[in-house]
């Protein structure tokens, strides 16, 4: 049986290592980009999460705030906690969620954050959690497959 590690996501795709049974990597299966693209996608890469990140954060909060809500505070434990159960998900292809004690929101599929937080907010279950008063904190990550499919997770603390 052979598993697929998802490593980071580099400008839209997918840098990962397949084991084989053996726990070797499999080399023709890990995603390169040329050096020219690693040199711009580096930077870019950590631009492209955190932009994604902070786009379901300010899409929450805006929910919050047009009820009159105070906005939730970025909270770096909390990031990487989702960034961690994200992975986690796209690595395993399943939607479940974390065991930590957290408030949180997964889903899976949706092709941009604000569809994310649209789908939540859609969602009675999801939409308390973001309109939750007595949350203060989040953090928020989106982890993508090879296939392309999105996980997206944010998490809640008081």
């Amino acid at each position: 049986m052979r598993s697929w590690l998802p490593l980071c996501l580099l400008g839209g795709f997918v840098v990962a290592t397949v084991f084989g049974p053996n726990a070797s990597v499999d080399a023709a299966e890990i995603r390169l980009v040329s050096s020219k693209e690693a040199k711009s996608d580096e930077a870019k890469e950590s631009d492209d999460i955190r932009t994604i990140e902070k786009n379901i954060v300010e899409y929450t909060n805006r929910e919050r705030q047009r009820r009159g809500m105070r906005p939730l505070k970025l909270d770096v434990k909390l990031i990487d906690s989702a960034r961690d159960h994200a992975q986690w998900m796209a690595s395993r292809r399943s939607l479940q969620h974390t065991k930590r004690p957290v408030g949180e929101n997964i889903a899976m599929g949706q092709r941009s954050s604000k569809e994310a937080v649209n789908d939540w907010m859609n969602s009675k279950g999801h939409r308390a959690n973001i309109l939750n008063p007595s949350y203060t904190r989040i953090g928020a990550a989106a982890y993508k497959t090879k296939d392309g499919t999105i996980f997206w997770c944010q998490q809640f603390l008081f």
